[in-house]
């Protein structure tokens, strides 16, 4: 019997006073969606942002790609970003994958 496997939880960005809210799948499926929504947040420039991840459901590596970038394209705006609530899902490919001394975490 094969297991039935969930259906993608479509992304959202919420943006409210330096806080970006993220919620739904960050995966192979979703994650190109995900940074062109985001770009705009990066470019901006400006004051420091908190991506909080508390709201995201499924995560592969290509999420963690996706961290990755936020974080490339922020210092390259001259931007400080933090990620706060990072699934455990999200830490555990990042340790795996060696990067999660990269990523500026911020404690719950």
């Amino acid at each position: 019997m094969r297991k039935k496997s969930r259906p993608a939880t479509e992304p959202h960005l919420e943006r409210a006073d330096g806080v970006v809210r993220v919620s739904g799948d960050l995966t192979f499926a979703t994650v190109t969606a995900v940074w062109r929504a985001s770009r705009p947040l990066l470019a901006a420039g400006g004051g420091p942002l908190q991506f909080d991840l508390a709201g995201v459901g499924r995560a592969d590596s290509a999420g963690l790609a996706l961290l990755v970038e936020w974080l490339r394209s922020a210092r390259d705006a001259g931007v400080d970003l933090v990620f706060q609530a990072v699934p455990a899902q999200l830490l555990a490919i990042a340790r795996a994958s060696g990067v999660d001394h990269l990523l500026p975490l911020q404690a719950s």
